[in-house]
């Protein structure tokens, strides 16, 4: 059975053949590089193949006595390992909040794929977006709905016109599907119906995607600490997510001030 290694390797001189001689040093110990790519700045990651661990104990002891590189990891391959290989990035976590994820929008190809690969995931996942009007949290959702062949389903949504269902037929109880929840729109617009909907989604063994997470949680009886991820998608590194519209409170929604479908 080949079993798979994350080698990552910090720069500190480099030289003409560099990346040569490590991949002749793989070669010589029968470990295949099946993709590698640079990982930042300096750095460099490669997703290994071997058929025994042993390979990797006798490269990793090898690896010690280079002065050119430094080894920064070789392990098992999180999600976030394969990501950085493939998108040469890493994604950015939170130092204090490890389920929190962080974006800016042009990184967006990379969040497509992350949460593409959270969605193709079996069972129940409880993720989060936070981000200000307009940065594309619901175009990710369904775009990424899309890369891992699912079906999505808003359950509320103002992506076109607002969307608030009270009801689901029997074919879209599907563990395979990705329902989307606007929080705002949830719990500032739905009805006592739509809200026993979105507690009857909530039990169900499959990936729910919920938009303003934070309002979301003030509104109803779950808690941030119920989310598996949290994402936050900014147009800036520094832009600051904030709800200060919606808690005014003379902020209301009525009939005249949106154009929906109630289902």
């Amino acid at each position: 059975m080949p079993y798979e290694w994350y080698f990552e390797y910090q720069i500190q001189k480099n030289r003409p053949g560099l990346l040569g001689d490590i991949s002749s040093l793989l070669g010589m110990l029968s470990i295949n590089i099946i993709t590698i790519n640079g990982v930042d700045d300096s750095r460099r990651g490669l997703l290994l193949k071997c058929e025994s661990n042993d390979q990797v104990r006798r490269l990793e002891s090898i690896l010690k006595t280079m002065d050119n590189i430094t080894v920064t990891k070789l392990r098992v391959p999180k999600l976030r390992d394969r990501l950085a290989v493939r998108h040469g990035r890493y994604i950015q976590r939170d130092a204090d909040d490890k389920k929190t994820f962080r974006f800016v929008r042009d990184e967006l190809g990379l969040l497509v794929d992350f949460m593409a690969e959270l969605y193709k995931q079996e069972g129940h996942k409880l993720i989060g977006i936070r981000g200000m009007p307009r940065v594309g949290k619901t175009e990710s959702i369904v775009a990424s709905s899309v890369c891992a062949n699912k079906k999505w389903l808003f359950v509320s949504s103002t992506l076109l016109k607002q969307t608030i269902r009270s009801q689901l037929i029997a074919e879209e109880y599907h563990e395979d599907n990705v329902y989307i929840i606007d929080g705002i729109v949830s719990t500032r617009r739905g009805t006592e119906q739509h809200l026993q909907l979105v507690r009857e989604i909530m039990r169900l063994s499959a990936t729910k995607v919920v938009e303003h997470p934070d309002i979301f949680v003030q509104n109803t009886e779950y808690t941030i600490d119920d989310f598996d991820y949290i994402i936050e998608i900014r147009n800036e590194p520094d832009e600051e997510i904030t709800y200060k519209d919606v808690e005014e409170p003379q902020m209301s929604f009525d009939s005249s001030s949106f154009s929906g479908f109630d289902f």
